[in-house]
């Protein structure tokens, strides 16, 4: 998921409306949070589309990166095994070599072992990345033998202190190896794994000849995942990227949405002028529900928040998407205080939790067809009081 990864809890318990769902086939099924969560619940696995899965869907945000650091078999697994609905496993950038890798962000100081590795002392460089001149090792600067030394660390040990146990337990996946391994979590568990995968930077990789949805798309017709039935979701900030990749597989597509005054980065490099405000419109959705199944804004698109960091308002977003038949997977919920709206946190500590359970119990009040989490045995534990209250 993007940088611009937020927080936010939906407003008081109105009536929900009743959301459109888009269907595998197209169908829209008008039923309500709780009807939908039971039904879909019940809806058997595989095969199925969207509409298999459990509504409000918990997906596990980088896995179970509230646990371990993210985008790791460890964060992957330990999403699976905590009950996760879908595993965001793979925010996808390439090597030198041209392989898909998942980081959070092609540069990497902050999430490997990379620094303490003297061979790849030269390798630092700064860069402009959409815009903003970034620092450190850049995934498109190491071939995948290269990164394949690396090992994964805690992004944020301010707020996890307690993932950096894990500091140096796992290596960089492949996009390939996470597809192999879906495939065989789904044998093992006898049931369907999902994985929502997102394209990061498109055309800033692009411009280097390192095109991702090309690549995205070879991997999954060669393993039989680019249908419109197939567990796997595809997302990018970009628009652009989505509508290419809606050229070139049958995936189930999202299109990512940042704070309502930014520009996806493919606009600013068009000279698109429309901001994510316009995208938000009854016309911006509408054109958007001609090449993709789904919304990924950010939670204060979803309910604003005061100057004070609490929340204010709920806005029409939902019922507008719901309108034209797209779903909403809003990103991101996290226990800790910080990621919270202010009403929900307890305390000050950086990495003490906060009154997560009433965060997403707002949420899913506003008729949101799923969350990305870090926490997924918590988003499952609140859908569980939703749908039962």
């Amino acid at each position: 998921m993007g940088s611009q990864d937020e927080h936010t809890d939906g407003t008081g318990r109105r009536a929900l409306l009743g959301a459109a769902m888009l269907g595998a086939g197209g169908a829209v099924l008008g039923l309500s949070g709780t009807a939908r969560a039971a039904t879909a619940g019940s809806a058997g696995h595989g095969g199925g589309g969207l509409k298999s899965l459990p509504v409000p869907t918990v997906i596990g945000h980088r896995g179970a990166s509230g646990y371990r650091p993210e985008h790791t078999f460890g964060s992957y697994q330990l999403a699976l095994d905590l009950g996760a609905d879908i595993v965001e496993a793979g925010d996808l950038v390439p090597t030198k070599d041209g392989h898909l890798v998942c980081r959070h962000e092609p540069e990497i100081g902050g999430t490997t072992d990379v620094a303490d590795h003297k061979e790849f002392a030269d390798r630092k460089k700064t860069k402009v990345l959409d815009g903003v001149s970034t620092t450190g090792w850049f995934t498109e600067d190491f071939t995948l033998a290269e990164l394949k030394t690396l090992r994964a660390i805690e992004r944020i040990p301010a707020n996890r202190p307690h993932n950096t146990l894990y500091n140096g337990r796992w290596e960089i996946p492949t996009f390939e190896e996470v597809l192999r391994w879906q495939d065989e979590q789904t044998r093992k568990r006898g049931k369907q794994v999902w994985i929502y995968p997102e394209t990061k930077h498109p055309t800033y990789f692009r411009g280097l000849g390192l095109g991702l949805e090309e690549r995205v798309a070879k991997l999954l017709r060669k393993h039989g995942k680019d249908r419109r039935n197939s567990p796997v979701i595809l997302q990018s900030f970009e628009p652009t990227s989505i509508q290419r990749l809606n050229k070139l597989v049958d995936n189930p597509l999202v299109v990512l949405m940042s704070a309502a005054n930014t520009r996806p980065w493919d606009f600013v490099a068009t000279g698109d002028p429309r901001t994510v405000a316009d995208l938000i419109t009854p016309k911006g959705l509408r054109e958007i529900a001609g090449y993709a199944q789904g919304i990924g804004p950010t939670l204060d698109l979803v309910v604003t928040k005061k100057a004070d960091g609490s929340l204010d308002k709920e806005t029409t977003l939902v019922a507008d998407a719901h309108k034209v038949g797209l779903i909403l997977h809003p990103y991101t919920l996290r226990n800790e205080n910080p990621f919270l709206p202010a009403e929900f946190r307890k305390g000050t500590d950086a990495d003490a939790y906060g009154d997560a359970f009433g965060a997403f119990k707002r949420y899913f009040a506003t008729g949101i067809d799923g969350v990305f989490t870090d926490n997924p045995d918590t988003g499952l534990l609140a859908r569980q009081d939703f749908v039962n209250g």
